[in-house]
């Protein structure tokens, strides 16, 4: 029997039921110590004379005897102390396992702290650290866009004033990922809303600057552009690891009570340019011809200083070529006179048949 055994069934026999320091506890035993007894009195037994009752087992009694059942002091030898060896062998290594192998997705950086202190950043693949919770691993997707819907619900109204001391309705959303994961981490105590008040801050600085035409239409890209770089300057400045992707304008209207009458005027504003559109196109038109007849009639004028007898008789005929040139007439020169002259054709159907067809200049 080993040294360890035997100092057990010592401990065992000392507080065991059969007897304490002093020999049994009962009356009859050697060492008994009662009236008749030749030893010293057993502290266990009853006081002399009878007049007390007897002690139930002390607590020494009870954890001796607990310990005999569940680690084999009674006869078994202490067959079970391998057993447990065994599974916690087991535990500690799974345990071991599973807190110091980490697998890192590739869109994943994994941040390991010591004691709660940052030590450093895991890439993508297998990472080894010491078991928890001496260290621990928190894993962040560096690759996620993420979405921040201003205002969360579209059901709910969300005013801001233009430059023109007008007010908006807007609705939009910032798209942000995670570019710097340890301050990320360790920055930003809810990282979405304070992106969410930054994406505020930064919209209603840039609608001040806009007219409410300007909000709700042709200036919508300039404003989320201004958004988006507002937004990047400052959450650079908080050092929160944060990278901005976008800003866009899902939704930009007067407010509901409004609506109607805002409508109405937005259409007399379109009517109104449309009229405006129209008289610049006619008024390019009529700029248009008026500089090609100059252009021509500085080619005529050219002509002229050339030629100016054969130029001013080219220009009687053609005016004359427009002036008569749709009319039914026929012209006859004074000094002579025709016999006879075939008349247009439109001219023989429109008069009767004549029954002398000369001609004479006594007749005009």
């Amino acid at each position: 029997m080993s040294a360890k055994t035997g100092w057990r069934a010592r401990a065992i026999a000392l507080f065991s039921d059969a007897g304490g320091p002093w020999g049994n506890r009962g009356n009859g035993g050697s060492n008994g110590g009662g009236a008749g007894g030749n030893g010293p009195r057993n502290p266990w037994n009853a006081p002399p004379g009878g007049g007390g009752k007897p002690r139930g087992p002390s607590p020494f009694d009870d954890l001796s005897r607990q310990l005999r059942d569940r680690f084999g002091g009674n006869g078994g030898g202490g067959s079970s102390w391998p057993m447990i060896r065994l599974v916690g062998g087991v535990v500690l290594g799974l345990w071991v396992v599973f807190t110091s192998f980490h697998a890192i997705a590739p869109q994943e950086r994994a941040i390991v702290t010591i004691f709660g202190a940052y030590s450093r950043t895991l890439e993508s693949g297998i990472g080894l650290t010491l078991p928890a919770p001496i260290e621990r691993v928190t894993k962040l997707n560096v690759a996620e866009i993420r979405t921040v819907n201003i205002p969360v619900s579209s059901e709910v109204e969300n005013f801001v004033l233009t430059g023109d001391q007008n007010i908006v309705d807007l609705d939009y959303s910032v798209r942000w990922s995670i570019a710097d994961p340890e301050l990320f981490r360790f920055q930003l105590t809810d990282p979405e809303e304070t992106i969410r008040e930054v994406a505020e801050s930064a919209m209603r600085a840039a609608v001040s600057r806009v007219d409410l035409i300007g909000a709700i239409g042709a200036k919508r890209g300039q404003i989320e552009a201004d958004v988006e770089n507002r937004m990047r300057r400052i959450l650079a400045a908080y050092r929160s690891g944060v990278r901005i992707e976008g800003v866009a304008i899902k939704r930009a209207d007067p407010p509901g009570a409004v609506i109607d009458a805002f409508k109405d005027v937005t259409a007399a504003q379109q009517e109104a340019q449309s009229m405006i559109n129209q008289a610049n196109t006619y008024s390019q038109q009529v700029t248009q011809r008026a500089l090609g007849e100059a252009q021509a009639f500085d080619k005529v004028y050219a002509q002229y200083k050339l030629s100016p007898n054969v130029t001013r008789r080219r220009m009687y005929y053609e005016t004359m070529e427009q002036v008569l040139g749709k009319l039914d007439k026929t012209i006859i020169e004074t000094p002579n006179v025709m016999p006879y002259m075939a008349l247009p054709p439109n001219a023989r159907k429109a008069q009767e048949p004549a029954a002398n067809p000369t001609l004479r200049a006594g007749d005009r």
